[in-house]
Formats: structure tokens, sequence, C-alpha cells
């Protein structure tokens, strides 16, 4: 008997030892994964904030967490619940944030939707965990207490705020997915898409690719509409690039010539930085960095004036040979018997010459004929000028380092319509390149441009709108258009205009109307009229943009207050039931946000037999589609509970 009742407080300590290294492993394993999110150098630019403000909340733990593991009484069993929760939640925030730092820019862009409602849901379970945190049995000091009370008010606040979408990143995905490349005012929104997801240099569209290709084996089918949208862009920026947008699911190889010795490594110095490939023909540019002549050549002529491994401006286009490193190349080749690659025979040859397709005294002239005496002096010399900037990137820098851009806009108010037309051609060709943008802003171009818009021919009018649009990329020049009475002769355009002028004058007001004032001058200006018949109109292919400038709009009152007709609901419950799936997105989209603010336009669109269609949409639509279909049922549930 006396050594049982000794054994006893004996197993006690020793469970309750136990147990203490469990809560102490379990907590240690908590603080080890914020300082892994804590380590994480850089995240994806569509979730930089969300993620920088998920990992200080989880750093605002650390005190609670240490003074929980430093206790000396065992912790009640209601502590281990939270802690298993705090595990649950910490690994589902460490994979979302791995997700937004190495994941596929252009994916996560798709996705920022469904990316901020894993962000909620991260919060949802750190809240659940601290909810059920049994403060009163354990002896935490008040400052932390005080610590806790303000993270649960802050958790609390993150979970249920609302986050719009960001429409111009939305709104620039649509813009180069359905564009063609047709002509230059498509390359600036790939330019704009490009630069605002950080894949302007070479090294990051590899680096993209190779999370395109991981993404791509990962989701195996799953969303496959999204994940063919990811791959155009991708094969566009590529493209614009000036690479190979053909194979983009293959590992960069070694030539064939070298397949024949496995065993030796090619030294890294010896592969150009764009093709991945051993270089024949090696040339320095500005920067001192080499790359093989044809690959920088092409990153050239696709408008480039950086570095693609660096991202610094180039100073100048000369190409220098490279001959040092060509001749240790060969030297290479020769010892381990390898054959360099042919040249390719349909390259087309380069020389230092191609930095401009005319010679800059040529150009002079031409600049000099713009200011001409004789009217047909200047109309060749601006239809010339046209000619080069849309088909040459050296020639917009020329044309622009020679002062042609002052000319130009001079010729802009010039009493000929044909020379207008050319004028506002050529300086919608050169805005594509964004140093040229900010030149021709300082000339004041947009209220001659608007002149146009309003009175020039038809070609001229197109233009003029596609010309706003590029110069409206400076938020400046928003505001200057709407103040400048920009926006009624684009709402013409987009009544009586061609189908092009039309698709023109969207693409613009949708810009435009991203500033809040202009939101008001385009409902005022009678915007609402020609986008709900452009909704009728079969032939046109303009769904989904219209729908993205009326989401825009109904956020404003006076919006919601016009768009916010029977028959409008009606359409956009036809759009829902019969609609492509980008369309019933859209239309889902813009009836949450009518609905929330008007719970009867809800009642409206049932009436008109939307649950059915919406349940579909919540099983079957794309992933947005499926979580504004999902929105508006909730919001359907809790109007008919009150």
């Amino acid at each position: 008997m006396v050594a049982a009742n000794y054994a006893c407080p004996n197993n006690n300590n020793n469970i309750m030892m136990d147990q203490h290294r469990d809560q102490s492993h379990v907590i240690n394993e908590l603080i080890g994964v914020i300082a892994y999110v804590k380590a994480i150098a850089d995240f994806r630019i569509t979730q930089k904030t969300p993620s920088c403000c998920l990992i200080r909340r989880l750093k605002l733990l650390i005190p609670l967490l240490q003074e929980i593991r430093d206790l000396d009484s065992p912790l009640p069993d209601e502590c281990f619940i939270c802690l298993r929760k705090f595990h649950k939640a910490f690994h589902s925030a460490r994979k979302l944030l791995k997700a937004c730092s190495v994941g596929s820019k252009i994916y996560l862009a798709f996705e920022s939707e469904g990316v901020m409602i894993r962000f909620k849901s991260v919060y949802q379970k750190i809240c659940q965990a601290l909810d059920g945190l049994p403060q009163d049995k354990l002896a935490l000091s008040e400052q932390v207490k005080k610590q806790v009370k303000l993270i649960r008010e802050q958790l609390r606040r993150a979970k249920t705020r609302s986050d719009s979408q960001d429409m111009e990143l939305a709104m620039d995905m649509m813009v180069v997915l359905s564009t063609e490349n047709d002509r230059n005012a498509d390359s600036a929104s790939i330019d704009r898409l490009a630069n605002k997801l950080g894949l302007r240099t070479v090294e990051d569209l590899n680096t993209e690719t190779a999370a395109v290709r991981k993404l791509v084996k990962e989701r195996r089918g799953h969303n496959a509409e999204a994940t063919k949208q990811t791959l155009d862009i991708l094969r566009k920026f590529r493209r614009f690039a000036g690479m190979d947008d053909k194979n983009i699911f293959e590992e960069p190889v070694a030539p064939k010539a070298l397949n024949k010795s496995p065993s030796i490594a090619t030294p890294h110095e010896f592969l150009c930085p764009i093709s991945l490939e051993i270089m024949t023909d090696p040339v320095i540019i500005s920067t001192g960095q080499t790359y093989e002549r044809y690959s920088i050549q092409q990153w050239l002529d696709s408008g480039h004036r950086t570095c693609p491994k660096s991202g610094q401006p180039l100073d100048h286009l000369t190409l220098a040979p490279n001959f040092a490193l060509k001749n240790l190349i060969l030297q290479w080749c020769e010892k381990y018997n390898i054959e360099l690659p042919k040249n390719d025979a349909a390259r087309p040859p380069t020389s230092p010459e191609k930095a401009s397709t005319e010679p800059e005294n040529r150009m002079l002239t031409l600049l000099t004929n713009l200011s001409s005496s004789q009217l047909d002096v200047q109309r060749k010399s601006v239809i010339k000028i046209r000619k080069l900037s849309k088909e040459s990137p050296e020639s917009r820098v020329l044309i622009a380092k020679n002062g042609g851009i002052p000319p130009l806009v001079q010729l802009l108010s010039y009493p000929d319509s044909k020379i207008q037309e050319n004028a506002v051609t050529a300086l919608l060709n050169l805005s594509i390149d964004e140093e040229n943008k900010i030149l021709i802003s300082k000339e004041e171009p947009i209220a001659p441009i608007i002149e146009i818009l309003q009175n020039g021919t038809i070609g001229a009018k197109e233009n003029s709108a596609v010309a706003l649009f590029s110069l409206s990329m400076l938020d400046e020049n928003k505001s200057t258009i709407g103040a400048l009475d920009g926006i009624p002769p684009l709402i013409e355009l987009l009544r009586t205009g061609t189908i092009r002028g039309k698709k023109d004058a969207v693409t613009a007001l949708f810009n435009l109307a991203l500033g809040h004032a202009n939101k008001s001058r385009a409902i005022e200006a009678g915007i609402m009229a020609p986008l709900l018949q452009i909704l009728k109109d079969n032939h046109l292919d303009m769904i989904d943009e219209t729908l993205s400038i009326l989401l825009l709009l109904s956020s404003h009152p006076e919006g919601r207050q016009e768009i916010g007709q029977l028959s409008f609901v009606e359409t956009l419950v036809n759009f829902i039931r019969d609609g492509t799936p980008k369309n019933k997105e859209c239309a889902s989209a813009v009836l949450l946000e009518l609905g929330v603010h008007n719970s009867n336009l809800l009642l409206a669109a049932l009436q008109y037999g939307v649950y059915e269609h919406l349940v579909e949409v919540a099983k079957s639509g794309t992933d947005r589609a499926q979580r504004k279909a999902n929105s508006i049922l909730q919001q359907i549930s809790n109007s008919e509970q009150i």
C-alpha cells in the first residue's frame, strides 16, 4: 500500500511534464510558422497588401503564445483545443502566403477575389481560436490580455470588410484577352498589364512561365477556363517581350549539337539570358550585359528600352560585338569537339543601323516638313510619320528625340481632316512608349483630340478615342479629359459609331469611369441608354466590357438609380441563364452590387426566375461567378429571414 501511495504522485508528475512538453512543442511550432512567413521576402503585387497585413497580425500573437508556453501550471483542456485550432489556422496561413509569394502572378490576378476569401477564412479560424481561449483560467498578464482584445477587434474588422475588386486590373485583363494585337493601341493594354503585374523583364517572364507550368500540373484540369486564360495572357506577354510563346511547357534544352556530350556542362556565361541557348553572335548592350544578337534585337524591336535582365534603362541602342566571349565559346566548342548550332536562316539580318529604319537625317527632314507652308508637303510628311510610328519602335523613339511631338500636336488643330486624322493616329502610335506618353501630355493635346472626336472623320474619331484611352493611363489625364468634356463625345461614338468605334469608346469610357467624378459626368451625359442598348445587340460581342462599366457605375448612387430598372434586372437574369460563362460572371457581379443596396431588386430578379439559375452558376460557373452567385443566394436568404 505504501508503495502504491508513492507511485501515484510520481505518475501525475510525469503526466504533467509530458503535457508541458507537448504544449511547448505545439507553441514552438506555431511560433516557427510565424518566423517562416516573416522570412518571405516578396509577394505578388496583387496580394502584397493583404499578405503583409496577415503577417503583421500573426506577429501580434507571439507574446500571447510565449506567455502560454512559459506558464508553470498545466493548461486546461479548452486551451489545448484552442492550440489545435491555432495550428490549423497557422498552417492555412502559411500555405496561402507561400502561394501569394511564388504562385503565378497572372493566375493570382484572375483569382484575386478568391484569394481574398481565403484570407478571410484564415482570419475566421484565428478568431475562433481566440474566442475559445479560456483567459480566466490562464495567468496571463494584463498587457497580453489587452493585446488579445486588440487583435480580436482587428481580425473581426478584417473578416467582415468587403474588399472591392481591382476593376482597372480586371478590365485590362479582359482587353488583353479579347484583342488580337492588330494595332498599337492593343500593345498599350498589354504593356500596362505587364507593368502592373511586374512581368517586364525576360527573367520575370521565365519565372512566371515556371510558375504557370507548376500551376497547370497541380490543377489537373480543374477550373480549366481560368487556366486557359492564364496561358493566353502569358503567351501575349512573351510575344510582346520578343520571346517564343509556343512551347512554354517545355523546359529549356541544350542545342542539339551539345546532346552528344551530356556530361559536359555548358558554362553559364555562354548562354543567352533570353533564349537560354549557347550564343553564336554575342553582343553587349549599354548596361554591359551580353545577349545573343537575334534575341536582344527582338526585344528592342518590341519597343523595350530596358535591359531584359536588370531592368535598367538603356542609354543607347547600339549592339557591340563581344569578340572576347565569342572566342572563348569557339575555343570551348573546339576543345570538347562540339559543333555550334547554325544561325537560323529565317532570322532577319541585323546591323547597328537597324536601330532606326530611316536614317536620322531623313527623319529630321520629315519632321521639318510638318511645319511646311505647302499643304501637300505637310500631308505627305505626316502620313510618313504615322506609318513609321506604327511600324518601328525605334522610329517612335527617334521621332520624339528629334522634337516631333510638338508639331504633331499643333497639326491636331489644322483645318484639314486628313492631316488631323494622320496626326492623331501618329500621336496614338507614339503614346505606346511610356516616356512618349508623358512628353505628349506636356504639350496639352487633349482638348484638340476631343475636338477631332467630336467633328473628325470616322477613322479620326475612332483613333481619337483610342488616343484618349492611351493617354488616360496617366491618372492626371483622366481628370483632364473629364474636365474638358471628353466624355460626351465618347458616349456619342458609343451610340452611333461603327463596331470598332463602339469598342474603342467602351474601353476609353471604362478607363475614365475609374475616377469618381467621371462616373457622375458619364451618368449625366447619358451613358446608360447606349450601354443598355449594346446589351440587346447580339452582334457587337461587347457584353462583358459593357457589364464591367455598369458594375463601376452601379457603385455610384445615381448610377444605381438609373440602371435599377425592372427591364435591366430581367436582362441580367437572362445573361445569368443563357450567357457565356464570362457573361454569367459579370451579370452576377452587377446583380449583387445592385441587390446589396436595394433588396427589392433581388425580389424582382426572383420573380424573373433567377434562383434556379444562380444555383446552377454556384455549382458550375467560373470561380468568381460561383462566389457572386453564392453571395446573392445568401443575400436572398437573409432577406427572407427578416
